[in-house]
């Protein structure tokens, strides 16, 4: 005899059943006892199931519009192309010290008035002398931009 489950859709993410607005099947004790009670799930009714779909629609929308103002971004540091950043140097057209993601970062933000998260800056390993570098700025889980560091003296 095949053992009778219950649809619930989860208010927030239960480890190891699933995220927030999912419809997921469980046990009717565990719903009735658990789940329901500590407002961690409601039952599954057509209702819900409508809230749940206009949420998740809604969530879409907003992920495209994030992704839309990334792709925007990416254009304009691409058209600016070129940041300038200034150091000290010694012999040989060497710097004092190095080009950090800060640095980076702190330059887009005095050229275009945005924030960029340094962590998503990639630099190549060792910038150590006065010139040109490619760099990669991650704007978005699929969105990179290619802009061109000068390192210039002071």
């Amino acid at each position: 005899m095949p053992k009778k489950r219950v649809q619930v859709v989860l208010n927030e993410d239960i480890r190891k059943l699933g995220n927030n607005g999912d419809l997921v099947e469980v046990a009717p004790g565990y719903a009735r006892n658990y789940l329901i009670p500590q407002h961690k799930a409601v039952f599954a009714t057509p209702g819900v199931l409508k809230q749940v779909e206009r949420r998740r629609q809604a969530e879409q929308r907003r992920l495209e519009a994030q992704r839309q103002e990334a792709i925007a971004f990416k254009d304009s540091l691409e058209t600016i192309h070129r940041f300038r950043i200034e150091r000290q140097v010694g012999e040989g057209e060497a710097i004092f010290g190095t080009v950090t993601n800060q640095d980076v970062a702190e330059a887009i933000q005095e050229q275009t008035g945005r924030e960029v998260d340094r962590r998503g800056i990639s630099l190549p390993d060792e910038i150590n002398k006065i010139g040109f570098y490619k760099a990669h700025v991650k704007l978005h889980s699929d969105i990179t931009a290619e802009i061109e560091i000068q390192v210039a003296p002071s």
